[in-house]
């Protein structure tokens, strides 16, 4: 027996809007998707738009309580510091619950899939308990390839038991500027999805390609630079591939795109991120004009405000009209596509998510409209896209199942949890045998 779910419009994204349109639902897949009076009386959803969740690219889930950390810090390498000294003050339980909340918020903003680089292993635990469907890139550091597989055969070992067809493991070398080469290959060795960061900021580039910048006073934390950048490095030792995701991409050129065109290789883009870390702006269109595939990620709230997909989407297009000076340059369709099926190809869920299709895993969100300036509606992706936010979530599926429903989650619970580990993080020793902790100055 099936279970049909309507609204005003559905968005298959692979196909044209729907009016007064509805999905069936059978045994976790879409079973048929077509007009409301066509497949039968079911749930209806009045000044409502269904969409398929929306798939996060690129977050860090066990960063959801990290919001304004060493915001406004001079430099990059200035605020992961900051980072790296405050997350290790707690531990494994407190990680899980930090995830817990981050996979949580996310289910409320309408994501369903998300991709994401995991410093503990906490993400596959709190994705397989909520309900979220990932990929969850264990991320390895440094110069020695041993002991940072063990770390990270250590970690998935640890969460083996959350692991499975919905939450699969994956690895991330973190960037290039924090793991060798030599980690690199072994990395890909493994025949996992990765996940790395690449060209994020001007500060990363100069650093890989002089050793200069204010990033020298921190080569003492980072590997030794190898005169090119991170994306033609990779490339040149075939590191690149349909397998990887590269995070961010901000400051990358035309040959550079053409090395991520032609390897297949994935752009995760975030451009609050981006914004709020004073990186820059990346060149969406022109890796989109090269076929780049292209997701789009909240990155964590240590950097972007929020996982509010919503938000993000909007920053997308914003960002992309503000760099070509042209309006026209991405719709709001365009964007909700990158934020959907473009984000499940980019992660290598194309066949499963990301798009309203008979035989994909049932997937899908529903967002009111209700006392939104976009009703009565005339163009539902540009209602879902400005008018949207995690607030008129109805309810997001995952799998057909309700793993989110707006008023039905113990938030109470997972904010007290998350929140404690806040407080330790934020925790300074008034010992006069120990100074506070704070980040180096460049």
């Amino acid at each position: 027996m099936s279970d049909v779910l309507s609204a005003d419009w559905v968005l298959p994204i692979e196909g044209p809007p729907i009016r007064d349109g509805a999905v069936a639902i059978e045994d976790g897949r879409i079973a048929a998707v077509g007009m409301r009076n066509d497949l039968g009386a079911g749930t209806h959803y009045e000044d409502a738009v269904l969409i398929p969740a929306f798939v996060n690219a690129h977050s860090h889930i066990e960063y959801a309580v990290y919001a304004g950390f060493g915001d406004g810090l001079g430099d990059f390498a200035e605020w992961i510091t900051l980072h790296i000294e405050r997350k290790a003050r707690i531990g494994w339980d407190e990680y899980v619950d930090i995830a817990r909340l981050g996979a949580a918020e996310c289910l409320a903003s309408g994501i369903g899939t998300i991709g994401d680089c995991s410093y503990s292993g906490a993400a596959a635990v709190a994705c397989s308990d909520l309900g979220l469907r990932a990929n969850v890139y264990l991320e390895v550091f440094g110069a020695d390839p041993a002991p940072a597989l063990e770390s990270f055969a250590a970690r998935r070992e640890r969460v083996q038991d959350s692991l499975s067809e919905r939450v699969r493991p994956g690895i991330s070398p973190h960037a290039p500027y924090s793991v060798s080469l030599e980690l690199y290959r072994a990395a890909a060795e493994l025949g996992l999805p990765v996940a790395t960061h690449i060209s994020e900021s001007r500060a990363e580039v100069n650093y890989l390609t002089t050793g200069e910048g204010p990033w020298g006073n921190y080569a003492d934390l980072l590997v030794k630079p190898p005169g090119t950048t991170g994306t033609r490095l990779l490339a040149e030792h075939g590191l690149l591939g349909p397998n990887v995701v590269a995070a961010h991409c901000v400051m990358v050129d035309a040959e550079e795109i053409a090395l991520l065109a032609s390897s297949r290789t994935a752009v995760a883009h975030c451009p609050r991120s981006n914004s709020a870390l004073g990186c820059g702006v990346a060149p969406l269109t022109e890796l989109r004009n090269a076929d780049v595939r292209v997701g789009v990620g909240t990155d964590s709230p240590a950097s972007a405000p929020s996982f509010d997909f919503f938000e993000e989407l909007r920053n997308v297009l914003f960002a992309a009209r503000a760099r070509a000076r042209r309006p026209d340059v991405l719709s709001a369709a365009d964007a909700l596509e990158l934020g959907t099926l473009g984000g499940a190809r980019a992660l290598g869920r194309g066949e499963e998510a990301g798009s309203l299709v008979p035989g994909k895993r049932a997937d899908l969100a529903i967002v009111s409209l209700e006392g939104s300036a976009y009703l009565p509606v005339e163009d539902p992706a540009a209602a879902v896209v400005f008018g949207g936010s995690p607030e008129r979530v109805l309810a997001t599926y995952v799998d057909g199942e309700p793993r989110y429903e707006r008023g039905g989650m113990d938030w109470h619970e997972l904010t007290a949890a998350a929140h404690s580990a806040r407080r330790a993080m934020l925790a300074v020793s008034t010992s006069a045998d120990e100074a506070p902790v704070t980040a180096p100055r460049a």
